[in-house]
């Protein structure tokens, strides 16, 4: 399985006192040479994260995979095809969210999705739709031309009881295998920490899992390469941090 680092909150600690450091690019070249198999990124309408101009130089840096993901926007559209990222995913933007509360609203912006995506796709960017686990979701997502799914985590991470997170695994194991069936490539995402990414290693048909949050709050303490290092351990040998 496949690690894509998420380095927004690198961006929300420089903000915080409007500096130049930390450097979001400098923690995606380093997760990078660590072992990251891409590098994810969230342009918000505020510009709470990144910002363009990190847009741009993460563009000009990143060497395996650039993930935008973005609101379903013309500005935003716009930018993704000017700036090129192999990927963009698109998911639900609110301005008072701490962070993304749910899965895009496929049902309600479906014929808008649709258009949405061809002009993107043409400038040869693939999209990602960042949904729930369940099979009608994923069956539009399949409709709407897009290329990946997204599979919203964050549910799951919210679990505490053995049944309760058993019961998740499964719903998320369904939808990924129902994905795969159906031609979309599988990814995973939101609230996977260091505890809680050991059962993804069963879900085959997951080929890649994004972390930000937690990956960032370990390297504040560690450094970039070793939470890097030790998350890609826990994905890929179950072993204990």
């Amino acid at each position: 399985m496949r690690l894509a680092v998420n380095i927004d909150h690198i961006a929300t600690l420089r903000n915080a006192r409007d500096e130049q450091q930390p450097d979001p690019v400098t923690a995606a070249a380093i997760a990078e040479l660590s072992g990251a198999s891409g590098i994810v990124c969230h342009l918000r309408e505020d510009r709470r994260h990144i910002r363009d101009r990190d847009l741009e130089r993460l563009r000009d840096i990143v060497t395996t995979k650039l993930d935008l993901e973005m609101a379903m926007t013309e500005e935003m559209q716009h930018i993704a095809i000017r700036t090129k990222p192999e990927l963009i995913t698109l998911v639900p933007e609110k301005r008072r969210e701490l962070t993304t509360e749910g899965g895009f609203d496929i049902v309600s912006h479906f014929d808008r999705l649709v258009e949405f995506i061809k002009p993107v796709q043409d400038a040869g960017i693939e999209v990602s739709l960042f949904i729930e686990p369940e099979k009608k979701a994923v069956a539009l997502a399949v409709e709407s031309g897009a290329d990946l799914v997204e599979l919203h985590t964050g549910p799951y991470s919210l679990k505490k009881k053995n049944n309760e997170i058993e019961a998740e695994i499964n719903r998320i194991r369904t939808a990924a295998q129902f994905a795969r069936e159906s031609g979309l490539r599988v990814v995973a995402g939101h609230g996977l920490n260091y505890y809680n990414i050991v059962p993804f290693r069963i879900i085959e048909e997951i080929e890649e899992v994004s972390i930000g949050h937690a990956l960032i709050a370990r390297a504040s303490l560690v450094g970039m390469e070793t939470a890097v290092r030790e998350m890609l351990r826990l994905m890929n040998t179950g072993c204990d941090k």
